[in-house]
């Protein structure tokens, strides 16, 4: 049994040993295979690479050959080129040469024609100077003295003939100009037609039965009495059947003492009392036709945009009158004839427009602010807000003002031209209403007086006192200083009778 696994251990080293001999000598076979075959490749890679390098060998030395003809084919052109240009520049040389020669020989001629000119000039300086000495001694007087007496001559006729142009330009620019100013006024007064105008300082109100007169009286006159009183308006009965006559110098006062007679005549209760309501009442009416008139007078000459107080002045003026012409017609005929000249002028026909109507402004307030009523229109206009050339224009109507543009010379212009129309003013009337006007604010200037009223046309001024300031007695005292203050500050025909009442009012409620 050992012996058995002796020889397989024996065996088994046996063939390990041959198997190692085997194995190594195979390697070794192998090694040299490869060695061999790497040797082939090294010679082949060494043969091919040689091959290659003459080959780019070759390639370089075809373009460098390429290269260098190239070369040389640009370098003769160039230097071809170059040739050309050289040659070009030499000719442009040779131009340029012949050219100087060409110049300086002008230059040579013209020096030598300047020296001729000198010379010749010199001759020519000389014998001008012989010719003016020589003329000097023919005239008798120097060189000098003859320019002057040349151009004072000269001089003397350039100013007549320009006289003469003058002259007759001015003349022509006359006549054209009054033949186009005529035409435009003309134009202006024809598309303006108006009524000639009629005022009156009274107003007959009409009764139904003459009846009624007596209780318009009232016993012992106590209502015709309170109705004066109250309205500063004359109340005139007399035998005019069926008509009693409302007379005062102010038309706002006639107008509202008129409406107030006629609702009363109406509602038949004739008393104190209810004529100081109705008349109350009729002023306020009287307020708000004249806002209706100023609101009417922009409608109907197509002006907007106006300050409220501004159109309740001028509703106003259908109240006033100037020179017997009622003013807020005066006024609406003032902004159609503006409006028509700037039209035909081809300036703005809207803003003339507007200048005329406000341009008496002035004339609705003159009795409650000093001035004059151009003055005063352009304040109250500059108050409320009126454009700068508007308010000039109002300013300047009567040359109170200085006129800057040409709005001004038109409402200047329409203005004159609404007052000088046939039967547009009357001078007495404007003088009777300014009498009692005066009357009025004389007495209302001493301490006392609560309202005054010039009736009788102007014959007799009323004076109310109120009864807290003054006694019975101090009532002559004031009727007497009144009468000569009249004396010494106004002129008027005949006597002014001057009545001064002092007013006494009791009032209970019965309970």
């Amino acid at each position: 049994m050992q012996l058995s696994i002796f020889y397989l251990i024996l065996a088994a080293a046996c063939g390990a040993g041959i198997g190692f001999l085997v194995s190594r000598s195979i390697d070794n076979t192998r090694v040299t295979s490869a060695r061999n075959q790497a040797i082939v490749i090294l010679r082949e890679a060494a043969e091919s690479g040689e091959r290659l390098k003459k080959e780019r060998l070759t390639e370089a030395k075809d373009e460098i050959f390429k290269f260098r003809q190239d070369a040389e084919r640009d370098i003769k052109e160039r230097r071809g080129e170059l040739q050309r240009a050289e040659r070009k520049l030499e000719q442009k040389e040779e131009n340029l040469d012949r050219k100087l020669d060409k110049v300086s020989h002008k230059e040579d001629e013209l020096r030598r024609k300047h020296e001729d000119l000198e010379q010749r000039s010199a001759e020519v300086e000389s014998v001008m100077r012989q010719q003016v000495a020589r003329l000097e001694e023919i005239a008798g007087m120097t060189r000098d003295e003859a320019r002057e007496v040349l151009l004072r001559k000269t001089e003397e006729e350039a100013q007549y003939a320009i006289g003469l142009r003058l002259k007759e330009l001015e003349e022509k620019a006359k006549r054209e100009a009054d033949r186009k100013a005529r035409d435009i006024i003309i134009t202006a007064v024809q598309r303006c037609a108006v009524e000639h105008s009629s005022d009156a300082t009274v107003s007959v109100v009409p009764l139904p039965t003459d009846d009624m007169k007596g209780r318009i009286i009232g016993r012992e006159g106590r209502n015709i009495r309170a109705f004066e009183t109250l309205t500063g308006v004359d109340l005139i009965v007399d035998d005019t059947p069926e008509a009693v006559t409302l007379s005062s110098f102010d038309p706002v006062r006639r107008e509202i003492a008129r409406l107030s007679l006629e609702r009363l005549i109406l509602d038949g209760r004739i008393h104190p009392a209810r004529i100081e309501e109705l008349i109350e009442k009729a002023a306020r009416d009287v307020e708000e036709q004249i806002v209706e008139a100023g609101e009417a007078a922009l409608l109907e000459t197509g002006i907007k945009n106006m300050h409220s107080e501004l159109i309740r002045t001028l509703g106003q003026l259908k109240f006033r009158f100037s020179y017997g012409q009622n003013a807020l017609s005066h006024s609406l005929e003032v902004a159609y004839i503006s409006g028509i000249i700037a039209a035909e002028l081809g300036v703005d026909e809207e803003l003339a427009r507007r200048a005329g109507l406000l341009h008496d402004l002035g004339k609705a307030v003159d009795h409650q602010v000093e001035g004059p009523h151009a003055a005063i229109g352009a304040d109250l206009a500059k108050r409320f807000g009126e454009r700068p050339d508007i308010v000039n224009a109002i300013a300047s109507h009567h040359e109170n003002a200085e006129m800057k543009t040409i709005y001004d010379v038109i409402v200047a212009s329409a203005d004159a031209i609404s007052a000088s129309r046939p039967g547009a003013r009357r001078e007495s009337l404007d003088a009777y209403i300014k009498r009692l006007e005066k009357l009025e604010e004389l007495a209302q200037t001493f301490s006392g007086v609560s309202k005054a009223y010039a009736i009788q046309a102007g014959r007799e001024v009323r004076v109310v006192v109120a009864p807290n300031n003054t006694d019975d007695g101090a009532v002559h005292k004031l009727a007497y200083d009144i009468a000569r203050k009249i004396e010494e500050e106004m002129k008027y025909p005949g006597q002014i009778k001057v009545t001064v009442s002092r007013e006494m009012r009791a009032s209970e409620y019965a309970k």
